[in-house]
Order: C-alpha cells, then structure tokens, then sequence
C-alpha cells in the first residue's frame, strides 16, 4: 500500500502531460501553402522579368544542363 501514493502522482501527472498535448495540438496554426513566395519563382532579369516561372520549365532547364 506504500506504493499507491506513487502511483496516485504518476497517473496525475500523466494525466496532465495528456491534456497539454490535447491542448498544443488544438492551438496550432495552419501553414499557409504558397505564403511569401514559396510555391512560384518569379523571374528577376531579361526579357520576362516579373513573370512567374512554370516550375516543371525550370526543372527541365536544369536537367538539360547538367547533361
């Protein structure tokens, strides 16, 4: 029966460790996808400068290059 305290205070703190994983995992914030450039590449010099590029162009032009 000396054991019962320590068990009382495991199953306590347990229980609190899984309500602040409930919690954290509730408050997360979405990414926002395409947010500050990440998706697209716009071209920055020559004759299309400020167009967005077509990202299986680049990937293209890069193989072509390294062959």
């Amino acid at each position: 029966m000396r054991d019962s305290k320590t068990i009382e205070s495991f199953l306590q703190k347990k229980e609190k460790e899984s309500k602040e994983r409930s919690l954290f995992k509730d408050l997360k914030k979405e990414v926002d996808t395409g947010a500050n450039g990440t998706q697209k590449y716009v071209i920055k010099k020559g004759e299309n400068k400020g167009k967005v590029a077509d990202i299986n162009a680049i990937r293209n032009n890069r193989n072509s290059l390294t062959c």
